[in-house]
């Protein structure tokens, strides 16, 4: 098989699974209908379902896809449901994640918390917003424990799967506790925030979905532990990427403004790097206006000038192909098939260098 043919192969392959994901979320929430039959509940359903339907990469069911693929999996259907019972838990923290960062774009599409507040005109429309948001978010995490559980495997492989997957949930929620910490405390070190994003999104995103996908598959241990050697830098790796995307990313492909991280006052491994080996009166202005509600384009502008002269951009770029490196050393050694080694493969690539 040529390289070109190889990756034709991967990319057909995923296709299906995002469009079996899709499917499979689609008929899952046609089941969940609102209970009530009260226009304004419907309303708030209907959002809901536009939201978990309406774009996303579908990562982390790809992931667990490759993960049982990998560990000797061959029926693609028996793996959907949990690949889709990942992207509903994705969706509700994308949910809850929106209203604790204020932001108002997610996938180029108003927040949920926005939208729901558009349903209403009034002072207290964005109190409900939010209010409603909370309760749509914690839903549809409730929904992506059910889905989990109708995976059709046999039940001490899903048991192994479901340890795994109420370890992620604990393991995102103290990432997340982190990063909102690190808007009230001390500022983070580089250390503190690479460990905030191990635990926000290198486990969640990456480690866990392939050990859950490989556990349903009835894998070793010692299978497991390649995944995790893999996930681990490759998420790592991600979260870098992601956090260069907020700051310098064209927001007509990223989906989100440029602006929030900025104006939210987010600590990452950038402004980490930027804080330590920039100016004195440059840290002094990064200070004053990071996390600054009034913060315009032009002194955005002067902030992401300061990562770039203090060297944190590139440092990170560095950071993020050290961690590539790492990765795809643990994959070229795991003892896979080759159609799982060229799918991770593909996959971690399109992670490391996406530009949305």
């Amino acid at each position: 098989m040529t390289m070109d043919t190889g990756r034709t192969s991967v990319a057909r392959t995923e296709d299906r699974i995002r469009e079996l994901v899709d499917r499979r979320l689609a008929g899952f929430l046609d089941e969940h209908a609102a209970l009530i039959a009260d226009p304004a509940v419907t309303a708030a359903h209907r959002l809901l379902r536009d939201f978990i339907l309406g774009g996303g990469k579908r990562v982390r069911p790809l992931l667990c896809y490759w993960g049982w693929r990998g560990a000797g999996g061959t029926d693609c259907d028996q793996i959907i449901s949990a690949g889709s019972a990942l992207e509903l838990c994705h969706a509700g923290l994308l949910i809850h994640d929106d209203i604790m960062d204020s932001s108002d774009l997610r996938r180029g599409r108003p927040t949920m918390h926005r939208s729901l507040a558009g349903l209403y005109g009034g002072p207290a429309a964005g109190a409900f917003g939010q209010a409603a948001a909370i309760l749509l978010g914690v839903l549809t995490l409730a929904w992506s424990d059910e889905l989990l559980s109708v995976s059709e495997v046999e039940p001490p492989r899903l048991r192994a799967a479901r340890a795994l997957f109420d370890r992620l949930r604990t393991e995102v929620i103290t990432g997340q506790y982190l990063d909102i910490l690190a808007q009230v405390g001390d500022p983070p070190t580089v250390e503190q925030s690479l460990m905030m994003i191990r635990y926000k999104t290198a486990k969640y995103t990456v480690e866990r979905p392939l050990q859950i996908g490989g556990a349903l598959a009835g894998a070793e241990q010692s299978l497991l532990d390649v995944y995790s050697r893999f996930g681990v830098p490759l998420g790592e790796a991600f979260q870098l990427r992601d956090d260069v995307l907020g700051m310098f990313g064209d927001p007509r492909r990223t989906g989100k403004s440029a602006m929030d991280d900025l104006r939210e006052g987010k600590y990452t491994i950038l402004v980490a790097h930027a804080l330590q080996h920039a100016s004195p009166g440059e840290v002094l202005h990064f200070r004053t206006w990071h996390g600054n509600a009034e913060l315009t384009d032009q002194r955005a502008a002067e902030l992401r000038r300061i990562v770039v002269d203090s060297g944190a951009l590139a440092r990170v770029e560095t950071m993020i192909e050290e961690r590539a490196r790492l990765a795809i050393g643990e994959l070229r050694a795991a003892p896979i098939d080759e159609e799982a080694r060229d799918g991770l493969a593909a996959l971690a690539d399109s992670l490391i260098h996406r530009t949305r």
